[in-house]
C-alpha cells in the first residue's frame, strides 16, 4: 500500500514514521509513505498558501492553487490515482469499519489542512472524501493523517507479529476488547480470573465474549445500538 501525505509540515511525520510497527512495515515494504510539501507548489516570493476569507471572519484559509498543483503532481507518480481524503472536522467519523475499508485500498492520498481550513473549492474540485478523527478541533490535519496511517498499517498482512491480533482488538467486531492479563497471577492481591488459567479454550472464548459485551455496555453503550 502506498500512502501519500500532502502537508505544509512534512517534518512532523519524521518521528511517528521512524518507530515501532510503522517503521517495520516501511522497512519490509508493506507500506510506502511519501510526504509532499504543499508550499513547494505555491507562487510568489513568499510561498503563500493562505489568504483572508471572503465575507470576513477570523484567521486565514488555504488557497486552492497550491493544493490542486500538489495533488496533480503526486497523482502522476503512479498509475493508481488513489483515494483522496481531506482531513477535516466536518468529515465523516473515523471508525474501525472505515479503517478496514481504507486498509484494502492500493493507494491513499491524505491532505492535511491548516489555518481555518480549506477553500471549499478544494473539496469540491478535487472530489475529496472528508474524514474526521473526532468531534474536536486540532491545529492541523497532520495528527489526523498519522492516526489513519497507523490504523491502516496495522491491518496490512505482515505488519503485526501476529495477524490475528488486529482481528481481536477493540471495535474490530463492533465491541470493546475483553480484559487482558499476564504474569504474575497475583499482583498486590489482584488475581487473574481462574477461567484464564484453566486451559479450556472453549470456556475462555465464551468468557471473553461475555466480558466484551459487559465492558461495552458499561463504557460505550452507544456501540450496542
Amino acid at each position: 500500500m502506498r500512502i501519500d501525505v500532502l502537508t505544509l509540515f512534512p517534518e512532523m511525520f519524521v518521528s511517528p514514521l521512524g518507530y515501532s510497527i510503522i517503521q517495520r512495515a516501511i522497512q519490509r515494504k508493506i507500506i510506502q509513505v511519501e510526504l509532499t510539501n504543499i508550499r513547494d507548489f505555491s507562487e510568489g516570493n513568499y510561498n503563500k498558501v493562505d489568504d483572508k476569507p471572503y465575507g470576513g471572519g477570523p484567521g486565514m484559509v488555504m488557497t486552492p492553487g497550491p493544493v490542486f498543483k500538489c495533488l496533480e503532481h503526486v497523482q502522476k507518480q503512479t498509475p493508481a490515482a488513489g483515494r483522496v481524503i481531506a482531513l477535516t472536522p466536518q468529515g465523516k467519523p473515523l471508525k474501525q469499519s472505515l479503517v478496514a475499508e481504507l486498509g484494502k485500498e492500493q493507494r491513499l492520498i491524505l491532505i492535511a489542512g491548516r489555518y481555518e481550513g480549506f477553500d471549499e473549492r478544494i473539496i469540491e474540485g478535487l472530489g475529496c472524501e472528508q474524514i474526521s478523527i473526532g468531534d474536536y478541533v486540532l491545529s492541523g490535519g497532520e495528527l489526523a493523517a498519522m492516526v489513519i496511517i497507523d490504523a491502516v498499517t496495522r491491518l496490512q498482512q505482515g505488519a503485526l507479529g501476529d495477524d490475528v491480533s488486529s482481528a481481536d482488538e477493540s471495535f474490530s467486531d463492533g465491541l470493546l476488547e475483553y480484559p487482558q492479563y499476564t504474569r504474575p497471577e497475583d499482583f498486590r492481591g489482584m488475581k487473574v480470573p481462574e477461567i484464564l488459567l484453566s486451559g479450556d479454550h472453549a470456556k475462555i472464548a465464551d468468557w471473553r465474549k461475555k466480558q466484551s459485551l459487559e465492558k461495552t455496555k458499561k463504557i460505550r453503550p452507544d456501540l450496542l445500538k
